[in-house]
């Protein structure tokens, strides 16, 4: 992309993401995708993003795994394009399976911590966790019944 500002506003985006535990790639790709009005296809995402085409392919299927991206087919083609999804709950969903091991984790080591400050600490932290993911899951469910009467 040659527009500074959407480089900008690309790289913006990785770094809110890298912290969720999305590859930088990924993360540049995804704000990419957000910015094109139309699907892509794998040549335009590699002359735009100056990367490798097998880079552009695994940065793809990653971003379809979280369903922040979708493949589309190219009518009369096999070459597959781009494009951002309307699904914003995957990267959440993937966030609430940690949140739920974490939990877990510190659970289990409460429990097998002795009596005191050590297992106050761990159950405390369990609950937490616990309640960040109803927490999420609570605004997920609000997200999904918005504007249903």
């Amino acid at each position: 992309m040659s527009n500074k500002a959407d480089r900008d506003f690309i790289e913006s985006v990785a770094g809110l993401l890298v912290p969720w535990g999305v590859p930088p790639l990924a993360a540049r790709l995804y704000g990419y995708l957000l910015l094109s009005p139309d699907p892509v296809s794998l040549d335009r995402i590699t002359a735009d993003l100056e990367i490798s085409k097998s880079s552009a392919s695994v940065a793809a299927r990653l971003l379809e795994k979280y369903t922040l991206a979708r493949r589309r087919g190219e009518r009369g083609s096999k070459r597959a394009l781009y494009e951002v999804s309307d699904n914003y709950e995957g990267m959440l969903s993937e966030q609430n399976r940690l949140l739920d091991a974490m939990a877990r984790t510190f659970r289990q080591g409460a429990d097998t911590a002795a009596a005191g400050r050590a297992r106050a600490r761990l159950e405390e932290m369990a609950e937490f966790y616990l309640t960040a993911r109803e927490a999420m899951e609570a605004t997920m469910q609000r997200w999904r019944g918005r504007g249903k009467a």
